[in-house]
């Protein structure tokens, strides 16, 4: 600011008052204060702001999973790029880290918050019996939890809104694809136990199954890599009564269940149906293509980062919900064979 003040022949507090918009400087002195700032690549400091209580121009976003398992996962890479599409226009930094659990999750929260680090947050994977919601609201930190379901029952916590998909639905639309075809012994190989949207699709396909008089359905909890994806894959196959159809909670298990499946004589579709809940390249990359349900992850991330913009700004709390994902149907799912 010295060499700014300098160079337009003003006070540093009226190059203070210029770069900060503030009033006490003639437009003539804060066009020429700006225009100096500009040939000498004058950036505002994030540190400075922060502590004078102008935010950090920086928001928040912890993943609690195992950091192995998130290279190979297309949601969370075309969720950021969403998030990071729309902090671009604001010119709002990013701050993302990868911890081991929900108590380390928090940690960085806190720590987040006495520091002045971000000026909000965006919460993935919703737990069941989930602390974060509480600790933001008592922290005062906004936030927006992505992949929530509000609860009819109360009104949304201060400064805490939550963007939402139907899991019920889609899942709803894959037992109902697969049952048509004559499915039924379907094995749901889900992700993380305790998260949220796995225990609404576990919920949803024990429902479809008790409402369509299906007894060979259930699922299985893993951690969502291709290498759990497969072994699970195997274990299924060879029981003694096998499914006819497979769902998978993500694209990389279910590449990984179709190589595993093949490694045993099954072919697909002709002997097992694969299902890919969430669509991508991979899904296109195998043979046969995937089955899978396609939603706009990118558009997911942006409007959870408007939401939050909209709480930097004062807006309130709200939710919204995202479409509901499509069954776009490929060769890996067909018809049960007919016995002998």
């Amino acid at each position: 600011m010295k060499d700014i003040a300098r160079r337009a022949g003003v006070s540093e507090s009226a190059v203070s008052f210029a770069l900060n918009d503030r009033p006490g400087v003639s437009e003539v002195t804060r066009d020429r204060v700006r225009r100096v700032a500009e040939q000498l690549g004058w950036r505002p400091s994030t540190a400075a702001r922060a502590l004078s209580g102008e935010g950090a121009a920086t928001v928040g976003l912890v993943v609690a999973r195992p950091a192995a398992t998130l290279g190979v996962d297309s949601f969370f890479l075309q969720l950021i790029s969403g998030i990071q599409e729309v902090l671009a226009e604001r010119q709002l930094g990013l701050l993302f880290q990868v911890v081991e659990d929900v108590e380390a999750e928090c940690a960085a929260y806190r720590r987040w918050w006495a520091e002045h680090r971000v000026d909000g947050v965006l919460v993935v994977d919703p737990r069941t019996d989930d602390p974060r919601p509480a600790l933001l609201e008592e922290l005062g930190l906004p936030a927006v939890v992505t992949g929530g379901v509000p609860d009819p029952g109360r009104p949304p916590r201060a400064g805490l809104s939550t963007v939402w998909a139907d899991d019920a639905g889609a899942m709803a639309s894959v037992v109902g694809h697969l049952h048509a075809l004559g499915h039924r012994r379907i094995v749901h190989i889900a992700g993380l136990p305790g998260l949220a949207h796995t225990e609404r699709r576990v919920r949803t396909l024990r429902a479809e199954a008790e409402r369509r008089g299906l007894s060979g359905v259930r699922s299985v909890t893993t951690d969502y890599s291709d290498a759990e994806g497969a072994a699970v894959t195997r274990r299924v196959l060879r029981s003694a009564a096998p499914p006819t159809a497979l769902v998978y909670d993500n694209d990389v298990m279910a590449v990984a269940g179709v190589a595993a499946a093949a490694s045993l004589g099954f072919a697909v579709p002709a002997d097992v149906s694969v299902v890919a809940w969430e669509d991508s390249a991979l899904c296109r990359m195998v043979h046969p293509w995937l089955t899978a349900l396609s939603r706009d992850t990118v558009s997911f991330g942006r409007t959870a980062a408007r939401e939050l913009l909209g709480l930097l700004d004062d807006a309130p709390a709200g939710t919204v919900q995202v479409p509901l994902p499509t069954l776009i149907e490929r060769e890996s799912t067909g018809a049960v064979r007919a016995a002998g």
